[in-house]
This record gives C-alpha cells, structure tokens and sequence, in this order.
C-alpha cells in the first residue's frame, strides 16, 4: 500500500515537473515571439547608435552631419575626388583646387543668379516705361515748338485791324503789330523738362543694365587650363569685381529707376494742374504717399536691423548713417556754445 502512493507521487511530480518545463518553453517562445515581433528600430537602437558613431566621417576637418549618407553627399569631396599622392597635396589638379572650384562655383551661382533676376526685371520695366514716356512726350514736346496756325491767326487780325484803320482815315503806323516772338509757358516747360528727364534716365538705366549682364557674362565664363590656374583666374576676377564696385553698380540701377518714375508723375501732375485741379490733387497725393513709403522702407532696416526691407544698397547705407551720427551730429552736440 505504502508502494503504490509513492509512485503515485512520483508520477504527480512529474506530471507537475513536465507542467512547469512546458510553461518555461511556452514563455521562452512568446518571448522570442515578441521580440521577432517588435520594432527593429528598438531592437537595434544601441547598435544602430554605435554603428552611426563609428560612421562619422570628417570632410576638410569638419564632422559631417549624422544623415547624411556616404555617397549621395554632394559635399563629401573625400569621396568625390581622387586622394592626392604624396608630396602632391598642393599640385596643379590637387584636390583642394578642385574642392575650392567647387565652392566658389555654388557661391557665385547663387550671387549671380540673384543679379540677372533683378536685371531681367529691370530691364522689362525700363522697357515699358520709356514706351509709356515716348508717348506723352510726343505730345507735349510740340508745346515747346512754334505755332504758325496761331502766327497766321496773328497775322490775320493785324490785317484785318490795318484795313479797318485804312477805312476809318487813321494812320495805318497806329495800329499795333502782332507779336509773333513765341514763348512756352511756364507748365510746359516744366512738364517736358522733368518728362526728358526720366527718359533720358529709364534709357540709361536699360543700357548699364545691358552692361552689367555682359559684364557677369564674362565674370561666369570658365577659364582653361589646371585647376590651380582656373582658382587664380577665378580669384583675380572676384577680386576686380569687388574692387570696381560692379555690386554697388547693380544695386544702383534701381534707385535710378525709381528717381525717373519720380520724375514722370511729378510732370504729371504738373501737366493735369491746368486741366483739373481735384484729379491732379489725388495723382500728386498718391505720389506723395508711395514715395514717402519708398523712403520710409530704405531706412527701415539701418534703424531696425531684424527688418527684412533690404536692398542691394542696403550695407552702404550703414556705414553713412554712421558716419553722419558720429561726425555730424555727435560733433554738433559735443561743440562748445558760443
């Protein structure tokens, strides 16, 4: 009796044991399950992360960013370019003068492109301008000209005042003589005056705009020869660039546009004046208006350096708004008073 409990027992305990080992299993497998289920991303986050680290390459002695993949970088000239030999890091095809080219390349792109857009408009309102110009000046030029239809109605009312003198027995030397001397009016001198004068300043500005085309034409042509001489040729020419002032020249362009559209509606107005008052009261008020904002948006950023009303001319207005501060006003306040 006692030998049949005990293998009654043991045979419990292994039933139990077996239990124990199959739960074990069935909790290892819905482990690897979980995990054959889980993200990779969070599987390999520490490896990635090592993996990444040891990545890191360095480009002319800076660490490229983390997301940047080896081979699609356009920037990674280590790859982009052969290794120079020995001793030849500073020869004629060394990559450094193919790094620089490529540099300089980007850098005058993007300055360059910014020029033509502008002078591409420029050269469009320019154009349309003067057409408009051409034609209010064809009209009112011929103020500025003889009339003779008024010369023969002068003569004719002379004549007609000598025959009436014949006919009444008064001496025909009594009858005053017409006045042919002819004289412009004021207005219409004023008006063509200020209208030749825009012309004359749209037209200049469409042929330095022409100019200066040309001249970053030339500045963007690629010169022959090795890489070290096509960085010298480069180089010599930004250097002319900056020392002709060729920037400050481009920028100017726009400013004598605007002083010639000036000019044409000050003329305008003055030409209305003495057809109707109220209409050339409302063409001088919107004048006023639009070119005290064109003012007020070219001093703004001097004043306030975050504004972003900035124009190629913008950095030479600095340092003139300095140099008055400092030499003009500051002298003023600092002067003895006599």
């Amino acid at each position: 009796m006692l030998s049949v409990r005990t293998v009654q027992d043991n045979e419990d305990n292994s039933h139990l044991s077996a239990s124990d080992d199959s739960e074990s299993e069935f909790h290892s497998e819905a482990t690897h399950v979980s995990q054959d289920n889980a993200p990779e991303s969070e599987i390999w986050t520490s490896y990635s992360r090592r993996r990444r680290r040891k990545s890191r390459r360095r480009t002319m002695g800076m660490e490229r960013p983390e997301f940047i993949v080896k081979g699609n970088d356009p920037f990674d000239y280590e790859q982009k370019f052969p290794e120079d030999k020995r001793h030849e890091e500073m020869g004629p095809t060394a990559r450094v003068w193919r790094t620089y080219l490529e540099e300089c390349a980007a850098f005058d792109i993007e300055m360059v492109e910014g020029w033509r857009d502008g002078l591409d408009v420029l050269l469009v309102f320019a154009g349309l301008f003067s057409a408009v110009v051409t034609t209010f000046v064809a009209q009112t030029s011929q103020s500025l000209q003889v009339n003779y239809g008024q010369v023969t109605a002068s003569l004719l009312i002379e004549l007609i005042n000598v025959q009436r003198s014949a006919a009444g027995g008064s001496l025909v030397n009594d009858v005053p003589q017409a006045d042919l001397a002819f004289h412009p009016t004021t207005s219409d001198s004023w008006v063509n005056g200020l209208w030749f004068t825009s012309l004359s300043l749209s037209l200049t500005t469409a042929l330095f705009a022409v100019l200066t085309k040309q001249w970053i034409h030339q500045y963007m042509s690629v010169p022959s020869g090795t890489p070290q001489d096509r960085c010298r040729v480069r180089q010599f020419r930004y250097m002319g660039l900056k020392q002709w002032r060729v920037a400050f020249i481009i920028g100017l362009l726009p400013v004598v546009m605007s002083a010639s559209l000036a000019l044409f509606l000050v003329g305008l107005v003055l030409f209305i004046v003495p057809l109707r008052v109220p209409i050339a009261g409302i063409v001088g008020a919107i004048t006023f208006i639009s070119f005290s904002a064109y003012i007020v948006t070219n001093f703004l950023p001097i004043l306030y350096p975050s504004c972003p009303y900035k124009t190629p001319l913008s950095q030479y207005k600095f340092p003139i708004y300095a140099y008055l501060l400092h030499n003009v006003l500051f002298n003023w306040l600092m002067s003895p008073i006599s």
